[in-house]
């Protein structure tokens, strides 16, 4: 079902700045996350016009207000998608997905993709998506083309300059910016999640949920991240070729993320990382700390040495003295 709409942009960017939520929630590692309506989608997912306030649908893509949407059905050459209308702004932030892959067959294909991407809402052939795209993409790939060695399905991220290709016949193993196996994905008998947590030149992580209900696993994390582009619209996509499956988004949660407890950068702490930042005031400064104690080390030695050369001096008066007499 392809969904249109002619708000303008500017209603839109309007709406985007009104439409975090108040409910924040504050974790005990200090980390203070906001709900962000205008990427998030829940059941029913349509509002009384049949249309969605703030993502667009095409392609293939169906909906069941209140099951999921379904990007392909379990039917060879489909493709559909699934993008936000606004960008996604926030310096910080995590995004939560519900999925399910699944279909009658024996055999299987391809899978669906997550983007953060400067392009939107257009069909291509990279899982139903552009190709040559500028931003992040994470590929969820469920039948394998070319990739000794490897255990499928697997998940991949690949960062792209709006010019390089997707090496689909290799499975993108030359663009693998990181990954991880997930055998089990597919047709598992609990909700299968994806979680992406962001902190702008800090980190990116992505968790996956398949093996049993609030157990994340790790698919891969970094401390060096990718510069995801400043304006970025977030979408999913799907495609099927001879082979298909039924790819549904069940839902999908965004949230602004804040450190309340101001840590130090980490760039501001090794060579080569990155260009310094202030360090915040709500935690000690290490480097400061180490500063001061070394300060008190030379002092003592001053003490020390000095307190030495007088001792010395004196006793070599006193023997000046006694010889001086006779």
């Amino acid at each position: 079902m392809r969904l249109s709409t002619k708000l303008s942009g500017l209603w839109l960017a309007a709406c985007a700045i009104a439409a975090t939520s108040d409910k924040a929630v504050t974790n005990e590692d200090g980390i203070r996350s906001i709900p962000l309506r205008t990427h998030t989608l829940n059941s029913p997912y349509l509002d009384s016009d049949m249309q969605s306030r703030w993502f667009d649908f095409g392609g293939n893509t169906i909906i069941r207000a209140d099951q999921y949407i379904r990007l392909t059905s379990d039917r060879p050459s489909q493709e559909g998608w699934l993008f936000s209308r606004v960008p996604l702004t926030a310096t910080n932030w995590e995004i939560e997905v519900e999925f399910k892959i699944h279909g009658s067959g024996n055999l299987h294909g391809d899978g669906f993709a997550m983007w953060l991407t400067k392009q939107r809402a257009t069909a291509g052939p990279v899982f139903g998506s552009a190709d040559q795209f500028e931003g992040l993409g994470i590929f969820f790939d469920t039948y394998k083309n070319n990739r000794p060695g490897t255990v499928f399905p697997y998940v991949m991220a690949m960062v792209g300059d709006g010019v390089k290709s997707y090496d689909k016949s290799n499975d993108g193993k030359s663009d693998e910016f990181m990954g991880c196996s997930a055998r089990g994905i597919r047709g598992a008998s609990v909700p299968t999640k994806a979680k992406l947590t962001y902190f702008q030149d800090k980190s990116l992580k992505l968790e996956l949920q398949y093996k049993a209900e609030d157990q994340w696993e790790l698919c891969f994390s970094t401390e060096e991240p990718p510069t995801i582009p400043s304006v970025a619209y977030l979408g999913f996509s799907a495609e099927t070729g001879e082979l298909s499956d039924n790819h549904d988004i069940i839902s999908v949660n965004t949230k602004n993320l804040y450190d309340t407890k101001n840590r130090p950068d980490p760039s501001t702490q090794k060579p080569g990382s990155g260009s310094g930042r202030q360090r915040g005031k709500g935690r000690p400064d290490k480097k400061k700390s180490g500063s001061w104690t070394w300060f008190f080390f030379k002092i003592l030695m001053f003490v020390v040495v000095a307190g030495g050369g007088y001792v010395g001096f004196t006793a070599w008066r006193t023997q000046q003295r006694r010889a001086n007499r006779f």
